[in-house]
């Protein structure tokens, strides 16, 4: 799938934001081995690599385009690499902080991915990771019910991805039983003041539109843009409105 920087960036700030809120649950610690899962751009990783005295921090990621923007940033301490988060993680490298922004809700059966992550950890080992709760946010919620309705159902084939983002307790135990040391799992609101619905598609079309666009046509794809901004707009009918984005904050200590 192609993931369009430009897009992605129009809500910087608010994509951002969760990223300093994880940042301040870790440890600040000298000469980390740290792997960012999902990294981009790159931008967060450049920030997060300034945070660690001397780490050797790697940002890897699937998207080809996302990475050439992060060339930029590349430094002797912090390089890139094409992989995907599923591909990382079966190379059993081990690393002192494994951090991920808005990245692993891409990646299925968090009850099976959570324990291979932590197991990558080396002792004494830091996790860090912020995912929008997907099944909580109203955007999600409508797309995911437009996708299974017809004619979109059979036009993308029965295409349907379910979230694999899990409720907050479960990530608790998921830590706990990984033996982490120290827990701290929450789910935090970060809202979006947006001008009018518009901004709200906008917004939605650089993270979970793009896959479903991906495999629509024509005049299909078309109504269904259509369809979906209308039942945003009857969902947040004012103007300006407040779309309350949940996000889920995990960091352990192990």
């Amino acid at each position: 799938m192609a993931w369009n920087p430009k897009t992605y960036n129009q809500f910087k700030t608010e994509r951002y934001a969760p990223f300093y809120d994880i940042l301040d649950l870790i440890e600040i610690k000298p000469n980390l081995k740290v792997i960012d899962l999902g990294c981009g751009t790159g931008e967060l990783t450049s920030m997060l690599a300034e945070k660690l005295p001397n780490a050797k921090v790697l940002g890897v990621d699937s998207s080809i385009e996302m990475l050439n923007e992060a060339k930029a940033f590349a430094s002797e301490t912090l390089s890139f690499k094409q992989n995907s988060i599923e591909e990382q993680i079966d190379t059993n490298q081990k690393w002192d902080l494994i951090f991920s922004n808005a990245a692993i809700q891409w990646v299925d059966d968090h009850e099976t991915l959570f324990p291979k992550i932590i197991r990558l950890l080396n002792p004494n080992g830091q996790l860090a990771i912020q995912m929008p709760s997907q099944t909580q946010n109203a955007l999600n919620q409508i797309l995911d019910n437009l996708v299974q309705e017809e004619p979109y159902q059979n036009s993308l084939l029965g295409y349907h991805r379910t979230s694999p983002v899990l409720k907050t307790d479960a990530y608790a135990q998921l830590l706990f039983e990984g033996g982490a040391k120290t827990i701290t799992v929450f789910e935090k609101i970060y809202p979006i003041i947006a001008k009018s619905s518009n901004d709200l598609y906008d917004f939605i079309s650089g993270s979970a539109l793009p896959p479903y666009l991906e495999k629509l046509n024509g005049e299909m794809r078309e109504n269904f843009i259509a369809e979906y901004k209308k039942r945003i707009q009857t969902r947040f009918p004012k103007s300006p409105t407040l779309y309350p984005f949940k996000r889920i904050i995990i960091a352990g200590k192990f």
